[in-house]
């Protein structure tokens, strides 16, 4: 497993979809970037699980991340650290994949993540 690309579940694929709908964000690695950030934000590790790669949502990992892709790095190896992981590279990819669906949970389950002006209020 690696960060080189990133594919989403089907269900995460139907929840960004909404949430896309519900925020008017258009880029599916925009709103993974939340995700990710509301996800690491929750102080408790996210619970082990299988999550399947089989939707067509698919980035590599410089569109997720963009041009801070070194800061995502950097903020999911401290996590590994935080949370008592090896900080390899299939363990960072693997808490990766959690915190992100974690957060895509997250995104479309919260009332108040549901527009573009909640999402920044929870941001400030």
């Amino acid at each position: 497993m690696s960060l080189e690309t990133v594919r989403l579940s089907q269900r995460g694929k139907e929840q960004l979809t909404r949430s896309k709908r519900d925020t008017g964000i258009k880029n599916w690695n925009v709103l993974s970037r939340w995700a990710l950030c509301l996800s690491l934000a929750e102080p408790s590790p996210p619970a082990p699980a299988k999550i399947p790669a089989d939707s067509s949502v698919e980035m590599t990992w410089k569109v997720f991340a963009g041009a801070d892709a070194d800061l995502y790095h950097a903020l999911l190896i401290q996590r590994c650290v935080n949370d008592g992981y090896e900080p390899d590279a299939d363990t960072v990819a693997e808490q990766f994949r959690l915190h992100l669906h974690r957060g895509i949970g997250y995104l479309f389950g919260d009332p108040s993540l549901k527009s573009l002006t909640g999402m920044l209020a929870r941001a400030l």
